[in-house]
């Protein structure tokens, strides 16, 4: 009886669900403009890192229903957009990915329960519908670790550019450029996907009559990198003294170098702290199997 009320309650939901987004909906003006504006900033947004750009027509009419949707919900996830925007993928492949995942994980324990009883295990009915639920849930959010990870390792990648960057601009300096020539010069040198983003954010401020300091500035906020941030509010402090701007961009190379070779030996701990778990668990192993007939013997007698 439970069975029976839980998969009419199911069914009756998702018949809801159906009508109601077949039905056309009058869409406020409200959602009209929070609509306008996300199409606004992804028609100018552009990505820090190159993509493949393998996409499927499935994929992309469904990312982009989803994409609408959210738009119109007022739905705007600023932190997750400037991650995708850093490792080179779209907000409708996103949302793609995640749901097509989350309609996997959520037919996986169906198929699996549906073997089981075929084999002749009869698993119920809550069951296979838990651990859909489950599945769906952890299906769905898999794209945003994934992603998330990405992000911060390109960040960490960065800041190791932006080190190489400021003792660029000290020796553009102590040759006797100017700051803003110093930037460019420094920019220009370098390579990668780092500098190439301060190389376009430095030329795109002369065009629109912007300072390089706050162009950097604007390139700290748009990738997430506080040391950007930081390097934009030093260099609008000290930019008309030379010798200064020279001490401050040594001094800060040299505090980026010490922290990045701070987070690698704390990263070479964790990996060594991790070697010596799998090296005692395959010590307890080996005792185990060592000792296994002796214990048998002894139960045994």
């Amino acid at each position: 009886m439970t069975a029976a009320l839980v998969t009419g309650a199911i069914t009756g939901l998702a018949l809801f669900l159906f009508v109601y987004a077949v039905t056309p909906h009058r869409v406020g003006l409200a959602k009209r403009i929070a609509l306008f504006e996300s199409e606004q900033q992804q028609a100018t947004r552009r990505p820090s890192y190159p993509s493949d750009g393998k996409e499927s027509g499935l994929s992309m009419r469904l990312g982009a229903a989803l994409a609408r949707f959210c738009a119109e919900q007022g739905l705007e996830f600023p932190s997750l957009r400037a991650d995708l925007d850093l490792v080179g993928r779209s907000f409708d492949n996103y949302l793609a990915t995640s749901a097509m995942l989350a309609v996997l994980g959520l037919l996986f324990p169906v198929i699996a329960a549906y073997g089981a009883s075929v084999a002749g295990a009869h698993l119920g009915f809550f069951i296979p519908l838990w651990g859909s639920l489950i599945f769906c849930a952890i299906f769905a959010v898999l794209p945003y670790f994934e992603v998330k990870g990405q992000a911060d390792k390109r960040r960490r990648d960065f800041r190791h550019a932006i080190g190489a960057f400021l003792d660029l601009v000290a020796m553009n300096l102590s040759g006797g450029r100017g700051v803003p020539e110093a930037l460019m010069a420094a920019g220009d040198i370098g390579e990668g996907w780092a500098f190439w983003r301060i190389r376009d954010a430095l030329a795109n401020a002369r065009i629109t009559g912007q300072t390089p300091w706050q162009a950097l500035g604007a390139l700290g906020e748009e990738v997430r990198v506080n040391e950007l941030k930081d390097l934009s509010a030093a260099l609008s402090l000290v930019a008309e003294d030379g010798a200064k701007v020279r001490d401050s961009l040594t001094a800060r190379a040299a505090s980026l170098r010490r922290r990045e070779l701070a987070d690698l030996e704390g990263q070479a701990g964790e990996k060594s702290q991790s070697m010596l778990v799998a090296q005692m668990l395959l010590a307890a192993g080996f005792l185990m199997f060592l000792i296994y007939p002796a214990i048998s013997i002894l139960m045994s007698v």
